[in-house]
């Protein structure tokens, strides 16, 4: 059975639709969840194409405007080629699989594979975790306390999950066995939307503070949770992530940064990277070291090399608009998305050639997405990526036998 999630209505975006008939169910329905910068910011489709991904959000059994909506978006939101992807071939080849929440609408995100291999992943806009078993397809719901919004979901070594409450204010902690929960609030009420979270071999929690412009650490043995404020005004820290040397790294959203944290004392390092027009959303660490991140405002990739201080870049293929969005080392080279493109592209980069691969992150006849974070498995074989919008995680392979040929 197919569950629905009702949402509260949100404040509709000052962007305003065409008039033509439907325009006002379309702000009444649609809107009532998300605002219209969505539609505008669409690939466009036929009036089934959009059927197809209102499906994906609502249940339509038993709506009968559907058919004026859908006519009235194919109109004046037909398909278009204006975000198509540049797709660069190669000798890679790669599987995706795929499972999908049962609630609608919930945006599912940020899949983890826990200690014991099964897979974790957060339901932000219905307040759930869920838990799911890739060998039998088996999943499980947890209910998270009401305007949890949890952004961010991670796994730590002794089977705990924790999450980010993004929209309470909150970290969070789900025991799997009791399905009990401890919530951590922050000390601080500027500190309203923890963000994105990594769990330390030591047990502590490090995670972003995007709006309130901080990075915080929680102690779960004491409960104490410190928060420091980012040297650099509306940095927005996003994602983070922590080097072999222990070192917290975390990229800035807001401002042409990245930050290196102390893990004990939290003194913040800046290192600024060039154009002021650059901004990082995520970040991974490769095995020598190296910082590599996504250069969201530029379209770009690159590295830092904290013992060199060297700093390099390179375009993406789809361009200086690709937004550039999650990132993860992985099987040596440099994985992440193409956010801004419809569809909505998966990017290898091979460092030591350096040459880029992309495919299309699978998704029907509809090319919504998007991925905003993906991760690796614990043994290094696979990689967890999502699309939010299709509630859809997925996991990414290496065609070996092909790579043997």
């Amino acid at each position: 059975m197919t569950t629905t999630l009702m949402l509260m209505p949100v404040q509709l975006s000052a962007q305003d639709l065409p008039p033509g008939e439907g325009r006002d169910l379309v702000m009444s329905t649609c809107a009532g969840c998300h605002g219209t910068r969505n539609i505008y910011q669409s690939l466009g489709y036929t009036a089934a194409g959009w059927k197809t991904l209102a499906s994906t959000m609502v249940d339509l059994d038993g709506a009968p405007d559907m058919d004026v909506i859908a006519a009235y978006l194919a109109a004046h939101f037909p398909p278009n080629d204006a975000r198509a992807p540049v797709r660069v071939d190669g000798p890679v080849q790669i599987t995706f699989e795929s499972w999908s929440g049962p609630i609608l609408g919930q945006r599912a995100r940020d899949p983890v594979e826990a200690p014991d291999g099964l897979i974790w992943w957060t339901g932000q806009w219905a307040d759930l975790v869920t838990r799911l078993d890739p060998e039998t397809g088996e999943m499980r719901e947890f209910d998270l306390p009401a305007g949890a919004r949890a952004h961010t979901v991670t796994a730590a070594e002794d089977g705990m999950i924790w999450y980010t409450g993004n929209g309470n204010g909150t970290m969070g902690r789900l025991d799997p066995e009791t399905g009990e929960i401890t919530e951590y609030p922050m000390p601080d009420p500027a500190a309203g939307d923890p963000h994105s979270a990594i769990v330390a071999p030591d047990g502590r929690v490090y995670f972003t503070v995007q709006r309130g412009n901080m990075v915080g650490r929680l102690n779960p043995v004491s409960g104490v949770v410190d928060l420091v404020t980012m040297p650099v005004q509306r940095a927005r820290p996003y994602g983070i992530k922590q080097a072999r040397d222990g070192t917290i790294w975390v990229g800035a959203n807001g401002s042409n940064h990245l930050f290196s944290l102390d893990p004990e004392t939290l003194e913040i390092t800046s290192h600024e990277i060039p154009d002021a027009d650059s901004h990082v959303r995520r970040l991974d660490i490769a095995p020598d070291g190296k910082v590599w991140y996504v250069n969201s405002g530029r379209g770009r990739i690159g590295y830092l090399d904290p013992e060199t201080d060297e700093l390099r870049e390179w375009p993406s293929p789809s361009g200086p608009n690709s937004h550039p969005y999650a990132i993860a080392w992985f099987d040596n080279a440099v994985w992440y998305n193409e956010s801004g493109m419809r569809p909505d592209m998966l990017v290898r980069f091979d460092p030591i050639a350096e040459s880029f691969q992309s495919w299309p992150i699978p998704s029907g006849d509809i090319h919504a997405g998007i991925l905003r974070h993906m991760r690796v498995t614990r043994d290094r074989s696979a990689l967890l990526i999502h699309q939010s919008a299709t509630n859809t995680i997925m996991r990414v392979r290496l065609r070996r036998d092909a790579l043997s040929d």
